[in-house]
Protein backbone atom coordinates (compact mmCIF):
# COMPACT_ATOMS: atom_id res chain seq x y z
CA UNK A 1 0.00 0.00 0.00
CA UNK A 2 1.55 3.64 -1.10
CA UNK A 3 1.22 6.40 1.39
CA UNK A 4 -0.78 8.05 -1.12
CA UNK A 5 -3.38 5.32 -0.66
CA UNK A 6 -2.96 5.31 3.01
CA UNK A 7 -5.77 8.16 3.47
CA UNK A 8 -8.96 6.57 5.19
CA UNK A 9 -10.52 9.27 7.27
CA UNK A 10 -12.65 8.37 10.62
CA UNK A 11 -16.08 8.44 11.38
CA UNK A 12 -18.67 7.25 13.38
CA UNK A 13 -19.50 3.37 13.48
CA UNK A 14 -22.96 2.82 12.47
CA UNK A 15 -25.12 -0.72 12.56
CA UNK A 16 -24.02 -0.32 8.79
CA UNK A 17 -20.64 -1.03 9.35
CA UNK A 18 -20.82 -4.11 11.45
CA UNK A 19 -20.50 -7.17 8.64
CA UNK A 20 -16.79 -5.54 7.75
CA UNK A 21 -15.96 -5.16 11.81
CA UNK A 22 -16.92 -8.19 12.53
CA UNK A 23 -15.03 -9.81 9.62
CA UNK A 24 -12.03 -7.83 11.00
CA UNK A 25 -12.32 -9.03 14.38
CA UNK A 26 -12.34 -12.67 13.14
CA UNK A 27 -9.41 -12.08 11.07
CA UNK A 28 -7.87 -10.39 13.95
CA UNK A 29 -8.34 -11.58 17.28
CA UNK A 30 -9.90 -15.29 16.49
CA UNK A 31 -11.42 -17.09 19.27
CA UNK A 32 -11.24 -14.08 21.63
CA UNK A 33 -13.30 -11.98 18.77
CA UNK A 34 -16.43 -10.20 19.91
CA UNK A 35 -19.77 -11.48 18.48
CA UNK A 36 -22.47 -9.62 16.93
CA UNK A 37 -24.74 -9.81 19.79
CA UNK A 38 -22.09 -7.78 21.82
CA UNK A 39 -21.20 -5.29 19.31
CA UNK A 40 -24.60 -4.06 18.83
CA UNK A 41 -24.94 -3.85 22.49
CA UNK A 42 -22.35 -1.62 22.36
CA UNK A 43 -23.26 0.54 19.34
CA UNK A 44 -26.97 1.19 21.13
CA UNK A 45 -25.02 2.63 23.83
CA UNK A 46 -23.34 5.47 21.51
CA UNK A 47 -23.31 8.14 22.09
CA UNK A 48 -24.46 8.07 25.90
CA UNK A 49 -21.56 6.38 27.30
CA UNK A 50 -19.47 5.07 24.39
CA UNK A 51 -17.46 6.21 21.11
CA UNK A 52 -16.94 3.96 18.59
CA UNK A 53 -14.78 4.89 15.26
CA UNK A 54 -13.89 3.41 11.79
CA UNK A 55 -11.12 4.15 9.62
CA UNK A 56 -13.20 4.70 6.49
CA UNK A 57 -11.21 4.20 2.90
CA UNK A 58 -13.94 4.90 0.48
CA UNK A 59 -16.79 2.25 1.94
CA UNK A 60 -13.95 -0.31 2.84
CA UNK A 61 -13.55 -0.31 6.54
CA UNK A 62 -9.39 -0.41 7.43
CA UNK A 63 -9.68 -0.09 11.48
CA UNK A 64 -11.97 0.93 13.80
CA UNK A 65 -11.90 1.30 17.85
CA UNK A 66 -14.39 1.84 21.01
CA UNK A 67 -14.08 4.40 24.03
CA UNK A 68 -16.05 3.94 27.03
CA UNK A 69 -16.59 7.38 28.90
CA UNK A 70 -18.00 7.58 32.46
CA UNK A 71 -17.73 10.29 34.56
CA UNK A 72 -13.78 11.29 35.14
CA UNK A 73 -12.60 7.69 33.48
CA UNK A 74 -12.56 6.63 30.21
CA UNK A 75 -11.25 3.64 28.85
CA UNK A 76 -10.04 2.12 25.52
CA UNK A 77 -12.38 -0.54 24.22
CA UNK A 78 -10.90 -2.15 21.60
CA UNK A 79 -8.62 -0.80 18.11
CA UNK A 80 -8.36 -3.20 15.40
CA UNK A 81 -6.36 -2.18 12.11
CA UNK A 82 -7.09 -4.51 8.60
CA UNK A 83 -3.17 -6.37 8.54
CA UNK A 84 -2.82 -4.55 4.79
CA UNK A 85 -3.42 -1.32 6.76
CA UNK A 86 -0.69 -1.68 9.70
CA UNK A 87 1.93 0.54 9.93
CA UNK A 88 0.57 3.27 8.18
CA UNK A 89 -1.13 5.09 11.47
CA UNK A 90 -4.29 3.81 11.37
CA UNK A 91 -4.32 3.00 15.33
CA UNK A 92 -2.52 6.07 15.75
CA UNK A 93 -5.02 8.02 14.31
CA UNK A 94 -7.86 6.32 16.15
CA UNK A 95 -6.45 5.62 19.45
CA UNK A 96 -5.71 9.94 19.26
CA UNK A 97 -8.83 10.10 18.44
CA UNK A 98 -10.50 8.31 21.16
CA UNK A 99 -8.15 9.81 23.94
CA UNK A 100 -9.40 13.46 22.34
CA UNK A 101 -12.85 12.32 22.84
CA UNK A 102 -12.22 11.32 26.17
CA UNK A 103 -11.05 14.54 27.04
CA UNK A 104 -13.89 16.56 25.46
CA UNK A 105 -16.03 14.49 27.97
CA UNK A 106 -14.00 15.58 30.82
CA UNK A 107 -12.30 12.25 31.52
CA UNK A 108 -8.74 12.57 33.55
CA UNK A 109 -7.53 9.01 33.19
CA UNK A 110 -7.96 6.25 30.97
CA UNK A 111 -7.50 2.83 31.47
CA UNK A 112 -7.00 -0.09 28.73
CA UNK A 113 -6.25 -3.56 28.82
CA UNK A 114 -3.68 -5.45 26.67
CA UNK A 115 -2.23 -8.87 25.47
CA UNK A 116 1.15 -9.25 27.80
CA UNK A 117 2.22 -11.03 24.12
CA UNK A 118 1.20 -7.89 22.01
CA UNK A 119 4.47 -5.79 21.86
CA UNK A 120 3.14 -3.88 18.99
CA UNK A 121 -0.02 -2.47 20.55
CA UNK A 122 2.19 -1.89 23.79
CA UNK A 123 4.98 0.17 21.96
CA UNK A 124 1.99 2.66 20.66
CA UNK A 125 0.44 3.11 24.15
CA UNK A 126 3.74 3.74 25.86
CA UNK A 127 4.39 6.69 23.15
CA UNK A 128 1.20 7.30 24.01
CA UNK A 129 2.00 7.62 27.62
CA UNK A 130 0.47 5.22 28.85
CA UNK A 131 1.85 3.05 31.77
CA UNK A 132 1.88 -0.47 33.43
CA UNK A 133 -0.03 -0.47 36.58
CA UNK A 134 -1.12 -4.15 36.71
CA UNK A 135 -1.62 -7.57 35.40
CA UNK A 136 -4.95 -9.39 34.74
CA UNK A 137 -4.40 -13.04 34.54
CA UNK A 138 -6.42 -15.41 32.41
CA UNK A 139 -8.42 -11.49 31.61
CA UNK A 140 -8.90 -13.00 27.68
CA UNK A 141 -11.04 -16.03 27.19
CA UNK A 142 -11.45 -18.35 25.95
CA UNK A 143 -7.60 -18.10 25.22
CA UNK A 144 -6.60 -17.78 28.76
CA UNK A 145 -4.30 -15.25 27.67
CA UNK A 146 -2.91 -12.53 30.76
CA UNK A 147 -4.04 -8.91 29.80
CA UNK A 148 -1.06 -5.80 30.47
CA UNK A 149 -3.45 -2.72 32.62
CA UNK A 150 -2.29 0.57 31.45
CA UNK A 151 -3.34 3.91 32.52
CA UNK A 152 -2.69 7.36 30.98
CA UNK A 153 -3.28 10.57 33.11
CA UNK A 154 -5.03 13.03 30.93
CA UNK A 155 -4.49 15.60 33.67
CA UNK A 156 -1.04 16.24 31.91
CA UNK A 157 -2.33 17.35 28.84
CA UNK A 158 -4.99 20.03 27.91
CA UNK A 159 -7.91 18.97 27.75
CA UNK A 160 -11.07 20.45 26.03
CA UNK A 161 -13.48 21.85 28.91
CA UNK A 162 -17.09 19.95 29.33
CA UNK A 163 -19.89 20.67 30.50
CA UNK A 164 -20.08 20.46 34.64
CA UNK A 165 -22.02 17.48 35.22
CA UNK A 166 -23.42 15.59 38.73
CA UNK A 167 -20.30 12.94 39.29
CA UNK A 168 -20.70 9.20 38.82
CA UNK A 169 -19.36 6.44 41.14
CA UNK A 170 -16.72 4.81 39.11
CA UNK A 171 -17.97 1.03 37.36
CA UNK A 172 -17.38 -1.86 40.61
CA UNK A 173 -14.31 -3.41 38.62
CA UNK A 174 -12.46 -0.22 38.34
CA UNK A 175 -10.13 0.90 40.92
CA UNK A 176 -9.14 4.58 41.81
CA UNK A 177 -5.90 5.21 39.40
CA UNK A 178 -3.34 4.47 42.57
CA UNK A 179 -5.27 1.39 43.67
CA UNK A 180 -4.78 -1.74 41.54
CA UNK A 181 -7.76 -4.06 41.24
CA UNK A 182 -7.95 -6.77 43.19
CA UNK A 183 -7.46 -9.45 40.82
CA UNK A 184 -4.35 -7.60 39.20
CA UNK A 185 -1.18 -8.52 39.80
CA UNK A 186 1.34 -5.12 40.39
CA UNK A 187 3.31 -3.80 37.13
CA UNK A 188 6.41 -4.76 38.86
CA UNK A 189 5.44 -7.97 39.74
CA UNK A 190 5.43 -9.88 36.10
CA UNK A 191 4.32 -13.43 36.22
CA UNK A 192 6.97 -16.37 36.01
CA UNK A 193 5.97 -17.33 32.15
CA UNK A 194 5.95 -13.65 30.94
CA UNK A 195 8.46 -12.04 29.40
CA UNK A 196 8.82 -8.14 30.18
CA UNK A 197 7.39 -5.62 27.71
CA UNK A 198 10.33 -5.25 24.44
CA UNK A 199 9.95 -3.44 21.14
CA UNK A 200 8.66 -6.13 18.25
CA UNK A 201 6.15 -6.43 15.76
CA UNK A 202 3.19 -8.06 16.91
CA UNK A 203 -0.82 -8.19 16.72
CA UNK A 204 -3.16 -5.06 16.57
CA UNK A 205 -3.79 -3.40 19.10
CA UNK A 206 -6.57 -4.61 21.31
CA UNK A 207 -8.19 -4.68 24.63
CA UNK A 208 -10.73 -7.36 25.60
CA UNK A 209 -13.73 -7.43 28.38
CA UNK A 210 -14.04 -9.88 30.84
CA UNK A 211 -16.99 -12.06 30.02
CA UNK A 212 -19.48 -10.58 32.85
CA UNK A 213 -18.61 -7.54 32.04
CA UNK A 214 -18.60 -4.96 29.31
CA UNK A 215 -17.16 -1.66 30.78
CA UNK A 216 -14.00 -3.13 29.68
CA UNK A 217 -12.70 -4.31 26.81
Amino acid sequence: MTGEQAQAGLRQMTAEDLDQVIELEDELFGSDSWTREMLVSELEQQPATRHYLVADDAGRIAGYAGLLASGQQGDVLTIGVASDWQGHGIGTALLRALLSEAGRRGCREVFLEVRTDNHRAQDLYRRHEFTEIGIRRGYYQPSGADALVMRRDLTLTERTPAKPAAAKAAPANVAPANVAPANVVPANVAPANVAPAKSAAGEPARAKPEPAERGMR
